[in-house]
């Protein structure tokens, strides 16, 4: 969950700067046109005394001003940044900073914070599945080369064919690695007109696209086509034969007609690699790619309840 620094008004940096150069140099005027209007009526010694407590009044509410507003959420931001390097998680922040410009900084250090641990628990998951989806063909690959020199005949036959079924499965699997590569490359931020993406889009065989309102998003036009593309593939090779699309401002919803989910599978359908079609070519990667592209524009894509078919929900 995305966390939100609260807003509070407070005055700006420039103010708080200018402010405080201002008093610098205002204070001491002050002071001397009043020591000469008033000093021979209090006398020497208590009109400066009086000038170095109203100096030293001025001195100390700039000061608290200057620790409240500047330094003490600098000195948050700080600890904070040190704990995330550290590896602490949920390290305790201040529910509002100084500053307007300290606190889009600290908002700017909690979406860095939230986008590199994203980036680092995909990498380890993504390892992973590499790590169990390769070693099925590469065992079986070593297996038959082994077997192969001693074979003859009809089983020679059918070890090259595993051979040749083991190599092509590693090349889908790489092929599907090389997409998910490219789609956490920075994509553009549109933003993108979804009738016109739709009206531009390569028809898939047995599937109608049908988009209903309108909607306007931050995404390269390209980049929400591909999106489109592998959402109404993904439908087709499903079974569902009609793919409808809801504007809704910065959101969009993506409705199919196809048998749906199974509701043991619903937690995985974002995994990489995961898939309920291998037997039939599929590498599992569709989905995955398609929370890639829009995660690297700061979007995001949700399995939404449905009574028929399956949706998802496109939201900025």
């Amino acid at each position: 969950m995305r966390r939100q620094i609260r807003q509070k008004w407070r005055p700006p940096l420039a103010l708080v700067i200018g402010g405080t150069l201002a008093a610098f140099l205002t204070i001491p005027m002050i002071g001397i046109g009043y020591f000469k209007l008033a000093g021979f009526i209090l006398g020497w010694g208590e009109t400066t005394l009086m000038i170095f407590v109203m100096a030293l009044v001025s001195t100390i509410i700039l000061g608290f001003l200057l620790w409240r507003l500047v330094l003490r959420p600098v000195y948050a931001l700080t600890a904070h940044a040190q704990a995330v390097r550290d590896g602490r998680e949920n390290s305790p922040l201040p529910p509002h900073f100084g500053t307007p410009e300290i606190t889009a900084l600290g908002q700017a250090v909690l979406e860095m914070e939230t986008t590199l641990q994203d980036r680092e628990a995909g990498l380890r998951a993504y390892t992973n599945h590499v790590t169990h989806e390769l070693k099925s063909p590469l065992t079986s690959l070593i297996g038959a080369a082994e077997l192969l020199e001693d074979a003859t005949g009809e089983d020679r036959d059918q070890l090259i064919d595993t051979i040749r079924q083991s190599a092509r499965r590693l090349q889908e699997q790489l092929d599907a690695l090389r997409r998910l590569a490219v789609a956490r490359d920075p994509l553009g931020r549109g933003p993108a007109v979804v009738s016109d993406v739709v009206a531009a889009l390569e028809p898939r065989p047995g599937i109608e696209v049908l988009l209903h309102g309108d909607a306007t998003l931050p995404i390269d036009t390209e980049a929400l086509s591909a999106i489109l593309g592998h959402l109404s593939g993904n439908a087709a090779e499903h079974g569902a034969t009609r793919l409808e699309l809801r504007g809704d401002g910065e959101a969009l919803d993506v409705q199919d007609n196809g048998p749906g989910i199974a509701p043991g599978n619903r937690g995985r359908v974002f995994d990489p690699f995961f898939t309920t079609r291998r037997s039939e070519g599929g590498t599992g990667m569709g989905l995955a790619i398609v929370r890639t592209m829009l995660q690297a524009v700061g979007g995001g894509i949700a399995l939404e309840p449905s009574e028929k078919g399956t949706r998802f929900r496109i939201e900025f």
